[in-house]
């Protein structure tokens, strides 16, 4: 009998034993496991971390492109109106013209309405292009016509056929002009 008893503690032993062990498997694989969880884990968190980065850029980059857009067209929001304007200037100072200098009164009522159009002009930032005597700019001049003169240099405008205007710095008309071609 102690022989029978001593087996089964023995036998209990290794049970218990076995249990232990496959418990202590089961911790390791349960520790695997959430190790690699938490590394799963980790990741996502880094890549939500890179998604919010990126939102935020974005917000703030489609505020600012906003911001310069709205600013934009408060600025140039009258530049169809500048342009309807400019012809009536045109014909405003065509009528002050050395030809038509017969009536004091007209031409006293004309230069007054010239004077309140160009006041007009300077409210809303409207500026004369007027490049008598300057160097040709492309950005601010068309050429009309090539003038040959040995008295100028070349490339610079003689006479301004047209004058050209600016809204904001922004050139909403370009001056048309005769320019000095030298044949050297």
């Amino acid at each position: 009998m102690a022989d029978e008893k001593k087996e089964k503690n023995l036998t209990e032993e290794l049970d218990q034993n076995k249990d232990q062990d496959l418990s202590k498997e089961n911790a390791n694989e349960e520790n695997q496991e959430i190790d690699g969880q938490s590394d799963d884990l980790l990741e996502q968190i880094e890549d939500l971390k890179n998604q919010v980065l990126y939102a935020k850029a974005e917000a703030e980059n489609i505020r600012r492109r906003s911001y310069e857009e709205a600013d934009k067209t408060r600025k140039f929001a009258i530049e169809g109106f500048s342009k309807e304007l400019l012809s009536v200037k045109d014909s405003l100072e065509a009528s002050l013209g050395p030809d038509n200098v017969h009536n004091k009164t007209l031409i006293d009522g004309v230069e007054l309405t010239l004077k309140q159009l160009n006041a007009v002009f300077e409210k809303f930032n409207i500026a004369e292009i007027n490049p008598t005597g300057e160097k040709f700019d492309p950005n601010e001049h068309q050429a009309m016509s090539m003038v040959e003169s040995k008295e100028q240099e070349s490339n610079t405008v003689l006479s301004v056929l047209q004058k050209g205007y600016k809204l904001n710095d922004r050139v909403i008309r370009p001056a048309m002009v005769s320019v000095v071609k030298n044949n050297d």
